[in-house]
């Protein structure tokens, strides 16, 4: 990544997700892992995992059914 432009951490969990989601490593319906475990898998504190959620939901790629989970659905383009 030298070269590339400086962005948030969350950014970047967000777009590695992104990709699995895109190259169907990640299919729709797939449940992502909590937070705690996100952020395990992809070496970064629960609240950095929480905002690449976020992120992912304003991307239109996951959607949160509460206390069931979060979800990816059929990405937009």
């Amino acid at each position: 990544m030298s070269g590339d432009l400086p962005q948030y951490v969350y950014v970047q969990v967000a777009d590695q997700v992104e990709a699995e989601i895109r190259s169907g490593d990640l299919p729709v319906g797939a449940r992502l892992p909590n937070e705690r475990d996100m952020g395990a898998q992809y070496g970064v504190a629960p609240g950095t995992a929480r905002r690449a959620v976020a992120e992912l939901r304003e991307r239109g790629l996951v959607m949160t059914l509460p206390n069931k989970g979060t979800f990816v659905v059929a990405p937009r383009g």
